[in-house]
């Protein structure tokens, strides 16, 4: 679906653009920051930038991946702002340790998380860390030359494994 046009325009549009987008985005930030306070304040955040940066828009990626890519900076800065090294651990750690709080803890996590992953066959290791990002299943499948459907499976079943490998090493 071509979506330029939700960014194309001011008011109605800015506002479906919220409507649209914001559960998701929502959704990945208390992934990434499990606080629901903290989270509504990013995803604030979040959207005052996007309308910002409207013009710059270029539809390359769909709307969802381009407004969890602004969530995702917007939580890097924070984190940068508490005086919180970040990597890009953090984000398969929370990813994958829903429930896991504090940062020193999720980049353990993360760390053990793609170990796991690096025994597992590079497409299903890849799928989880591209899923992590936030990229949709169609991109993923896009990205590893599958279907989206078989990118959802791939990924939905190595998460599980790491997360129940984690859980068996009392990570969770």
């Amino acid at each position: 679906a071509n979506h330029a046009g939700e960014v194309g325009g001011r008011g109605r549009r800015i506002e479906m653009l919220y409507e649209r987008h914001k559960a998701d985005s929502y959704r990945y930030l208390v992934q990434l920051t499990h606080d629901a306070h903290l989270s509504e304040d990013l995803l604030s955040e979040t959207f005052a930038r996007a309308v910002g940066a409207l013009a710059a828009y270029r539809a390359e990626s769909g709307v969802r991946t381009w407004l969890i890519g602004i969530a995702r900076n917007v939580w890097k800065q924070h984190l940068r702002a508490q005086k919180v090294a970040v990597e890009l651990g953090d984000e398969l750690g929370a990813y994958v340790a829903e429930d896991v709080a504090g940062g020193v803890v999720i980049r353990q996590t993360a760390q053990r998380a793609r170990a796991l992953l690096e025994t597992r066959d590079a497409r299903a290791a890849r799928a989880v860390e591209m899923r992590a990002q936030g990229f949709s299943f169609k991109e993923i499948g896009r990205a590893l030359d599958i279907s989206e459907n078989s990118a959802r499976v791939i990924e939905f079943r190595a998460r599980k494994w790491v997360r129940e490998a984690l859980d068996k090493e009392g990570w969770s």
